[in-house]
């Protein structure tokens, strides 16, 4: 970590001279071209490239193919199809995991995308370079838990042309929420007249775990010579898991922690190209979304009620995620340079039966038939330019950008839990009826960025970012990437930037109020206690540094090796120390309940090593594997992890060619060691010994094929944990989600 600490150690500096030299160079990019030439690069499958003769890449160009990125096409989306999620596919690129929004393991079934150990809510999740933010509607408990199966299900598998993913500081250029990393779902576009039907079915082995099936349309046609369109429409419905499913996993007379709840995805969209000369492209694309739950006994804490094993052995709908967006975009290819610009409203509705909100009871539904709605709309709008020129007389490649987000949230439900207190302290001093439901923030952002070529195979990319929100005032990032080849086959980088997060509605809304009875109250203090929204937090920044080497060897041998670390500053987690007291009939034998904000905390930091190796082994093999490896996670106010997941993690695959038309990959993930929290995420005191549980390490080995007929059929079959390593749910430390066993999938596509 010495070179690490160096390059972190430099961050004001760095940050200075790029912001200097971007400056300067923006007066000296000329309208006339530099001296043409061309150089090549190294893609993303291994393969060296040679470009048109330009003078350089864009610097999202080049980040792309940084060691921090990944990309999964569409022909790797068909060969390992995904049950439901894309979340599946995603896990399987260095670097990333699939945990809970918490330490914690409340919801630990509802797994998303964590990316270097930085936990789901700072990943990014994109469509076609848009912002999907849907899941900041559902409420953010204590110790920051959602009940939410996260963004990236919006689009289903089969209508994506490729995904990127990027990591550290390749993923910092785009502004709030990428902390971690971004990933960028990108669609297929109506180039070509067809149309697309695809099934799937998926079987499980065990009769407690639910079943999977699928059907979607993909309908791609040009109108005109300058009109073309896009229509999709997707249904899925994945059951959940039996109620009982995790009993076996807890002493007999305890509650049982429920498995996986299910969903149904019913989403259409449509998209209509105007192409209106060679220079200008617009697309307009309106879409709607429908997840409803199909209801597995999930709470948040461990009590249950009848109500709850009646809703569950039903499967009952208990909450339903509505996304609607519509969005116009225009690319333009000038003389100047290449300009894109968007603007999209996103719209959603979070239904919900009524939920507990204290106490043991909270977030175990209360009611089968009263249901409440939070309301979040999104506005967001970005124009970027990337265009050629010289920097101190270095052939670059400029990009330029400014972006504007507007949220609003309209929460009647939170803000009525405990809705007959009237706290008296500073500003807060309203009953449920007279505290506002609506909550909003507004952030600006621009930046620029400069991909220099120093001398053949070498180039520096010094960036540089300054955001203003209405919430927590200005914050100023930037960083610097350098790429040399050292010789035809090693290439060396290395990179530091800082990232931020703004913090989310519900932890600025004063509004807000969370109640705890008191296993959520610091430890010493009785309950019940009360945490508010906090209208002056500042933003949540990170300091991603990365270092690494790459190698593209004869006969097609690939491989990387990256070292990151990442310094957390003012995370945002529930205080500890009281601002406040209550005085109630409810507080107990003191008659006084504690007050507690949301807090930004010193420091947290994350570091591992992450790497990948492929190589053909014959004419018709191929061995591809990457692994994980994280040797620090850690919150230094607690000591706990940021985020549950393994100390390593390996995937391995093999391809094998075996026809002309038949394709077969075994393949198999190894998880390490999955250490628990030693002490309560909501509470800060030490767990109990019998807490305080890893999960032990497991392989999980499939097995996934794929067989091209004629007259345009495709087949896609597999098995899912060929030996059947189911593993249960038990709620005890690390042991806060289910890993499914044995399951049988066939699937089929058909293209006219």
């Amino acid at each position: 970590m010495t070179i690490m600490a160096r390059l972190h150690g430099r961050k004001s500096a760095c940050l200075a001279t790029t912001a200097v030299s971007l400056i300067l160079a923006a007066g000296a990019v000329t309208a006339q071209e530099a001296e043409t030439q061309s150089y090549y690069y190294m893609g993303d499958d291994g393969e060296v490239i040679a470009l048109d003769p330009i003078l350089v890449q864009a610097a999202e160009d080049q980040l792309k193919q940084s060691l921090g990125a990944s990309l999964i096409t569409a022909e790797d989306i068909a060969d390992r199809p995904v049950t439901n999620d894309i979340s599946e596919v995603v896990r399987r690129m260095p670097g990333v995991n699939l945990t809970g929004a918490t330490a914690s393991g409340q919801r630990g079934n509802q797994r998303q995308i964590d990316i270097r150990g930085m936990g789901p809510e700072n990943t990014l999740i994109l469509i076609d370079g848009k912002p999907v933010l849907s899941r900041d509607a559902v409420k953010m408990g204590r110790a920051g838990e959602r009940d939410t199966r996260g963004d990236s299900n919006w689009v289903p598998a089969e209508m994506i042309e490729k995904i990127e993913v990027l990591r550290g500081p390749a993923a910092a250029r785009y502004g709030s929420g990428a902390a971690g990393g971004v990933v960028n779902i990108i669609t297929k576009k109506p180039d070509t007249d067809m149309f697309q039907l695809s099934m799937m079915y998926e079987q499980p082995e065990s009769d407690m775990e639910g079943a999977t099936g699928r059907v979607n349309f993909l309908w791609t046609k040009p109108i005109s010579e300058t009109l073309s369109f896009r229509l999709t429409g997707s249904y899925n419905h994945s059951d959940g898991d039996d109620y009982l499913i995790n009993a076996d996993a807890v002493a007999e007379g305890e509650n049982v922690p429920a498995g996986s709840e299910g969903v149904v995805n019913k989403d259409i969209s449509a998209l209509l190209r105007w192409d209106p000369d060679d220079a200008n492209r617009f697309d307009v694309e309106l879409g709607y979304s429908r997840q409803g739950n199909i209801y597995a006994g999930d709470r948040q804490l461990s009590g249950t009620s009848d109500l709850v094993e009646a809703l569950a052995n039903e499967g009952a709908e208990t909450n339903v995620m509505q996304r609607t967006n519509l969005s116009v975009t225009h690319t333009g290819d000038y003389a100047f340079g290449k300009l894109t610009s968007y603007v999209q409203w996103e719209h959603t509705d979070n239904s919900r039966l009524s939920e507990g909100a204290s106490g043991s009871s909270e977030g175990r539904i209360n009611s089968d038939s009263e249901w409440g709605t939070v309301l979040l709309d999104n506005i967001t709008a970005k124009s970027e330019l990337n265009r050629q020129g010289l920097m101190f007389g270095r052939d670059t490649a400029f990009t330029y950008g400014i972006e504007i987000r507007h949220e609003r949230m309209d929460d009647p439900v939170s803000i009525a839990s405990r809705g007959d207190i009237v706290f008296d302290y500073g500003d807060t001093a309203a009953s449920a009826e007279d505290r506002d439901p609506a909550s909003s923030q507004t952030l600006l952002g621009a930046y620029a960025e400069a991909n220099v070529l120093l001398r053949e195979g070498e180039t520096l990319t010094p960036s540089f970012r300054v955001d203003w929100a209405d919430s927590f005032g200005l914050n100023v990032s930037g960083g610097v990437s350098f790429s040399k080849e050292l010789s035809p086959s090693w290439t060396f980088k290395a990179g530091v930037a800082q990232a931020f997060k703004a913090p989310n509605l519900y932890q600025l809304s004063p509004n807000y109020i969370y109640t705890t009875r008191g296993n959520g109250c610091p430890d010493g203090v009785s309950g019940p206690c009360y945490v508010l929204g906090n209208p002056d937090l500042k933003a949540e920044t990170s300091i991603n540094t990365e270092i690494g080497i790459a190698y593209d060897g004869p006969q097609g041998i690939n491989a990387t090796l990256t070292a990151f670390y990442n310094a957390y500053r003012n995370k945002i987690q529930a205080g500890l120390d009281p601002i406040g007291t209550y005085a109630d009939s409810d507080c107990g034998t003191s008659g006084i309940c504690q007050i507690f904000q949301w807090e930004n905390v010193p420091h947290a930091r994350v570091g591992g090593v992450e790497g990948n190796f492929s190589a053909p082994l014959g004419d018709t093999l191929t061995l591809s594997t990457n692994f994980t490896w994280m040797a620090i996670s850690e919150n230094e106010s607690t000591g706990n992890p940021l985020s549950i997941v393994p100390d390593y993690t390996v995937n391995a695959s093999l391809e094998w060619q075996a026809t002309d038309r038949l394709v077969l990959i075994p393949a198999l993930v190894h998880y390490g060691r999955t250490p628990a929290a030693a002490y309560s995420v909501t509470t800060g005191d030490a767990q109990d010994d019998e807490d305080v549980v890893d999960r032990a390490p497991y392989t999980l080995w499939n097995l996934s094929g794929t067989y091209e007929l004629n007259n345009g059929f495709d087949l896609k079959f597999g098995i899912k944990n060929v030996f059947d390593k189911q593993i249960l749910r038990s709620g005890v430390g690390a042991n806060t989600y289910n890993e499914p066993g044995r399951s049988y999938y066939f699937g089929v596509t058909k293209t006219f």
